[in-house]
């Protein structure tokens, strides 16, 4: 396995990792490690440039595609690694956020893990990936949007007022800490979907305090291992959904991690539509998760 300690000469060189001081970089000794994908979706090289082909709009393929290895273990979820070794993933998430949006080419950044080949995942090694896109994604477009419009309605943030509302029915609430609470949303889209949300309101995950990492790290060991239990080591996607970079006054909107088990496929009717059929109510998978 490339990714596994003894074979960093098998990847690129590392562009960042958590490690000793008297370790050489691309040598073991790591406990977390960046590097760029080896096949990237998108190239770092280059100028971002918009053109027009007949009625169509295309721009080029600039952006940047990082692999981040969450462990030297080759085969330890999240709820099987120590707490530490954790918050330290999540820190990289934050670091090499604030890294790259330096970067003016860059519109957005998503992170997201692809865990078993159902799930994308064409290494079973635990890693994540990030990629840094010269545009807003539409579906973060549709997100925005919603939040903009409840909140020129309201005057609250829907997020927010999701949280209240969780806090208040505890119908849909599978734990919750100091900083963070996981709920099966409303009219989940899919069976025991988990969303991650964070009590204080922020649009940018980069904007999470150090203090907090410990708790966010805490509640996704719990998630995982809850998730694990109930579904039998499923196949899963787990995505970060943070503000775009350049807007840093989007005060409507609320930064989350969304946990999606892959026990179903997406059919016609789904890909027609946009609806979802799920045929587990979300607080009938509370129930069950909160049992574990």
């Amino acid at each position: 396995c490339p990714f596994c300690w003894g074979n960093e000469k098998f990847t690129p060189s590392e562009i960042v990792a958590y490690r000793p001081q008297n370790t050489q970089r691309d040598t073991p000794g790591w406990w977390v490690r960046t590097i760029p994908n080896k096949y990237p979706a998108l190239r770092v090289e280059g100028e971002v440039i918009k053109s027009a082909e007949s009625i169509y709009d295309k721009i080029t393929g600039i952006g940047a595609h990082e692999v981040i290895i969450e462990t030297p273990y080759h085969d330890k979820d999240i709820c099987q690694l120590e707490l530490n070794n954790v918050i330290d993933i999540f820190r990289m998430y934050k670091e090499r956020i604030e890294d790259l949006k330096r970067d003016i080419r860059f519109e957005f950044i998503l992170i997201f893990k692809n865990c078993g080949r159902n799930a994308g995942a064409t290494l079973s090694h635990p890693h994540s990936q990030l990629i840094a896109l010269p545009m807003i994604p539409i579906i973060i477009k549709q997100e925005l949007d919603g939040a903009r419009k409840y909140y020129e309605y309201k005057e609250r943030c829907i997020y927010c007022d999701i949280i209240n509302e969780e806090i208040k029915t505890n119908l849909r609430v599978v734990t919750e800490n100091e900083d963070f609470m996981a709920i099966c949303p409303y009219a989940s889209r899919f069976p025991f979907e988990v969303w991650v949300l964070p009590k204080r309101h922020d649009p940018m995950y980069e904007d999470i305090q150090y203090n907090e990492l410990k708790n966010l790290a805490s509640i996704m060991k719990i998630i995982n291992k809850k998730l694990n239990s109930a579904l039998e080591n499923p196949p899963y996607n787990y995505l970060l959904h943070t503000s775009p970079l350049k807007h840093n006054n989007l005060h409507y909107y609320h930064w989350h991690i969304e946990i999606i088990p892959k026990l179903s496929g997406i059919g016609g009717f789904e890909w027609g539509t946009g609806f979802y059929i799920n045929p587990v109510e979300p607080e009938e998978a509370t129930k069950f998760l909160r049992e574990l």
